[in-house]
């Protein structure tokens, strides 16, 4: 590998951090428990990142946390707004991901056929 190929890899990273921490107006959390991992939720994570990454939403923070106890709906995913309910989504594929990007994050617009729970 070259120096510029280094370079390259640690800016991305760079870059996924700074959608993982920090504050901002939604934080996006993904299941990773061991059902959400192996109902896919890695992808689902993947999917999130690239999908903000590719939009440049720059007030978006990616996180993961462990099992909600809903193994059935696996990949869970739960978006938190400021001022707005939080929605916890089920079965949320890569697909799902980006539609949840586009349709609620972008536009205000729940997807309401993947959700699981509404709460304040």
């Amino acid at each position: 590998m070259k120096l510029e190929d280094l370079k390259k890899i640690r800016e991305k990273h760079q870059k996924d951090m700074i959608l993982r921490d920090g504050d901002a107006r939604v934080r996006v959390v993904v299941g990773m428990g061991t059902s959400g991992i192996a109902a896919g939720a890695r992808e689902t994570l993947r999917a999130f990142l690239e999908e903000i990454e590719k939009r440049t939403i720059e007030d978006v923070i990616v996180t993961q946390a462990g099992e909600r106890g809903l193994s059935s709906h696996e990949p869970i995913v739960t978006v938190f707004e400021k001022s707005k309910p939080n929605i916890v989504y089920g079965n949320v594929t890569a697909d799902v991901a980006r539609k949840i990007v586009a349709e609620h994050i972008v536009n205000g617009s729940p997807l309401s056929d993947f959700v699981l729970e509404v709460s304040e």
